[in-house]
């Protein structure tokens, strides 16, 4: 799928191999246009580092030295990070703020609709006992 106009893409989490690094990164500067591409990692994501930095000092773009520096992934390595990636946490970017307001407004909601129900039964109730008097 080619997306016009895309000219920055985050990764929140790493790819787990440079090839996935480049497809998803290639979203962005697509036409001789510029792009930017912004990648998160934890210190989890270390092993992984080195292949992706190579592929982006490869495009003529710098790459800090401690990353050049690390430690080269074992073929072994390299297959069990792409068959079980690494689990994380969820990443929520709602504001906290959002959630409660939304958490309430859910809760009301739920004690209306009890209400409601309520007041339904009562007249249900009431519309029988006329009726078997």
């Amino acid at each position: 799928i080619d997306f016009k106009g895309v000219n920055m893409v985050i990764n929140y989490d790493l790819p787990t191999s440079a090839v996935e690094y480049i497809h998803r990164i290639g979203r962005t500067g697509r036409a001789g246009h510029r792009g930017k591409a912004v990648t998160f990692f934890t210190e989890d994501d270390k092993p992984l580092l080195r292949s992706i930095a190579n592929v982006i000092q490869r495009a003529g773009c710098p790459v800090p030295d401690y990353i050049k520096h690390l430690p080269k992934l074992q073929s072994k390595q390299k297959k069990k990070f792409i068959k079980k990636p690494l689990t994380r946490e969820s990443i929520c970017t709602t504001p906290k703020c959002f959630l409660k307001k939304g958490k309430r407004k859910m809760k009301t909601t739920k004690e209306n609709i009890k209400e409601k129900k309520k007041v339904k039964e009562k007249k249900q109730g009431s519309k029988l006992q006329t009726f078997s008097e």
